[in-house]
């Protein structure tokens, strides 16, 4: 009986085999459509850009990042990410670690606010700050009484970035940790570890990869962030300006190289960000995939 069932299940595996194997031509077909798309909607602009900052020379280039108001857009965005950054680190390996590790109520829901930022328009989270912290706000007259300015000032700005980064790091922990499961907690915590030296010693060694990819994702969209933060910015010249805020005002005053100065800088970063993700595979490759499939 065996040995039908055997042989009327080859042949089922060689045709679902066949059905997935594309031939040459499509493959070829389907290789140079791929690279046509992202050389249009991807290359051909980042190459503009630089191409557009330097149209004046390199003096010029350097001679609009110089600029007061470009530096202060420059601290001002590297601030703004150097605090929402490790904050959402914080939250994002304590969300994974619960919604992975435990069960408890709610947790399908706390789940669902996880994602909230990737439907909720940025700039809708942005007016939402608005009407908690601005003046006719929420709190508001509390906020004004006790001399404490949250809207068009530091504080807006890295609320608003974090709110449209926290999904990041969460998001590349959580299937990493439910794949992965307890049995190496389990293990540690039988051999007599307490549950912080189970965190520290088992945990954050097996998620590190990923825990690192979240953190350079998220790094790149809160120095890149615009719709959220140009709402509660107030765009106060030399003060609340991120860069791609100070790129927007560049440009509406017919300032060419300057703006593309600055989105090349920003484009620059993300190419860093895309360079450290590629010689993190090429170096740990192998490590990474063991990881990812234990």
């Amino acid at each position: 009986m065996a040995d039908p069932e055997i042989k009327s299940y080859e042949p089922h595996h060689e045709s679902r085999s066949a059905a997935v194997t594309e031939s040459r031509p499509v493959r070829i077909t389907l290789t140079i459509v791929t690279l046509v798309f992202l050389g249009i909607f991807l290359l051909l602009p980042l190459i503009i850009v630089f191409k557009e900052a330097f149209a004046r020379g390199v003096g010029a280039y350097f001679q609009s990042l110089s600029d007061a108001d470009t530096r202060s857009a420059i601290r001002l965005t590297l601030l703004v990410a150097a605090i929402s950054v490790p904050l959402n680190l914080v939250f994002g390996l304590s969300a994974a670690w619960a919604i992975a590790k435990f069960e408890f109520k709610g947790k399908a829901f706390l789940t669902t606010l996880i994602d909230l930022p990737f439907s909720v328009s940025p700039v809708i989270s942005g007016l939402v700050y608005v009407l908690l912290f601005g003046a006719q706000g929420l709190l508001g007259a509390w906020l004004k009484a006790h001399g404490i300015q949250i809207l068009f000032a530091v504080p807006g700005i890295v609320l608003a970035t974090i709110f449209v980064t926290f999904p990041f790091v969460a998001r590349e922990l959580i299937p990493l940790m439910q794949e992965q499961g307890n049995g190496d907690e389990e293990a540690a915590l039988s051999l007599g570890a307490s549950g912080w030296q189970a965190f520290w010693y088992v945990t954050l060694p097996n998620v590190k990869w990923g825990l690192l990819y979240g953190v350079l994702l998220c790094n790149a969209r809160a120095m890149g962030e615009f719709g959220a933060v140009s709402v509660v910015s107030g765009h106060i010249r030399g003060l609340t300006n991120t860069m791609p805020l100070h790129v927007e005002i560049l440009y509406n005053e017919y300032n060419a190289v300057g703006a593309f100065a600055v989105a090349s800088l920003l484009a620059g970063l993300a190419l860093v960000t895309l360079v450290l993700k590629t010689l993190l595979e090429m170096r740990y490759g192998a490590e990474i995939a063991a990881t990812r499939g234990h």
